[in-house]
């Protein structure tokens, strides 16, 4: 399995849209170099204030592009980086992957997931609906998020637009994705 990184973006500020960049570096057990959720120990605000001691389970978010072309094609306009994603991605099913799946991007960075991206109110304060546009609901009823899946940098380096990812699987049984 194998998709591509369509863009990069990061941003110093704790803001939901971060800016499209020509390339990031990814540090090994920290994140994206120069992003406010970069760091050992968790960066997100809420989750910092209620125990700062907790490991980063965070340090990239990746949404796939396809839900932007869901998206656009539901009224929003949206451009990669503005849903606070670090690397967008293309031609892979993110949600799909088990806990503990490795995705090599580019030449030589890893990142693991981690888990599911839990989507916030704060993509209604950037578009009214957004929020529940990226919350659906299965056969069952469950909740399915889909607002990009999270990981932890196994081996550092530059991820730039263009570059090609590559998908292992852990061995099964596969846990599937939670919200971390």
């Amino acid at each position: 399995m194998s998709g591509l990184v369509t863009a990069v973006s990061s941003l110093p500020a704790h803001e939901l849209s971060k800016l499209n960049r020509e390339w990031i570096r990814l540090i090994a057990g920290l994140g994206v170099e120069g992003d406010a959720h970069h760091g050992e120990r968790v960066q997100h605000r809420s989750r910092a204030a209620r125990d700062p001691t907790q490991p980063n389970l965070r340090q990239v978010h990746l949404l796939h592009a396809e839900l932007h072309d869901e998206l656009r094609a539901g009224g929003f306009e949206l451009a990669p980086g503005q849903m606070g994603e670090n690397v967008t991605t293309r031609g892979i099913d993110l949600l799909g992957l088990p806990t503990g799946a490795r995705l090599q991007l580019g030449a030589t960075a890893v990142v693991e997931v981690t888990g599911l991206r839990n989507p916030c109110v704060q993509l209604d304060a950037f578009q009214p609906g957004l929020l529940a546009a990226t919350l659906d609901r299965d056969e069952e009823g469950n909740l399915v998020r889909k607002a990009g899946i999270m990981g932890i940098v196994l081996v550092g380096g530059e991820v730039r637009a263009g570059d090609e990812i590559q998908i292992e699987l852990p061995v099964p049984p596969h846990r599937p994705l939670e919200p971390v």
